[in-house]
């Protein structure tokens, strides 16, 4: 059905891309919280990571309370790279939060992603078969996916457990 899209799952569940390693990445024009739109084909030539995030999460809670998630955003934005949020959450699910306050929380957080971005009706996550958070898919300059999976192999959502 149009915009249900699951929300948060273990992160070591299999990923069947729709996008896998080596095909055209999807491309995609997104509203930002800030209101402006983002298109994916605008950012040809850069390196692009997608993170899909819910903040109601606990394996994205996980890697944001320990601020691994933002130190990654920042190590990556320092090499060029173009680091854009993706939220997929329906607006009839009790996790979604309207764009500001999405962008809210986002701030509140203290990363260093070019924008949140608003997949409402899930079309970008269904192009991408994002089917977890946080699930990562990384885009080279050529536009091709060569990552989509996640951001770690632990089943637990326990900030121990993830290693630096």
């Amino acid at each position: 059905m149009r915009g249900e899209f699951p929300l948060c799952a273990t992160l070591c569940a299999p990923v069947i891309a729709a996008a896998p390693p080596g095909q055209a990445a999807p491309d995609f024009t997104l509203p930002a919280t800030d209101g402006k739109s983002v298109k994916l084909s605008e950012m040809r030539g850069k390196w692009v990571v997608l993170e899909w995030v819910n903040p109601g999460c606990p394996y994205v809670q996980k890697h944001y309370v320990i601020k691994n998630m933002q130190a990654l955003q920042k190590e990556s934005g320092g090499r060029g790279v173009v680091w854009l949020a993706v939220n997929s959450t329906n607006p009839s699910h009790h996790d979604y939060l309207k764009p500001a306050k999405m962008g809210e929380w986002m701030k509140t957080q203290g990363g260093t992603r070019r924008a949140t971005l608003m997949d409402e009706f899930g079309d970008t996550g269904r192009a991408y078969s994002a089917r977890t958070t946080p699930q990562m898919i990384i885009v080279n300059p050529e536009g091709r996916v060569v990552y989509n999976g996640a951001i770690d192999d632990q089943r637990s959502y326990s900030p121990q457990d993830v290693r630096g």
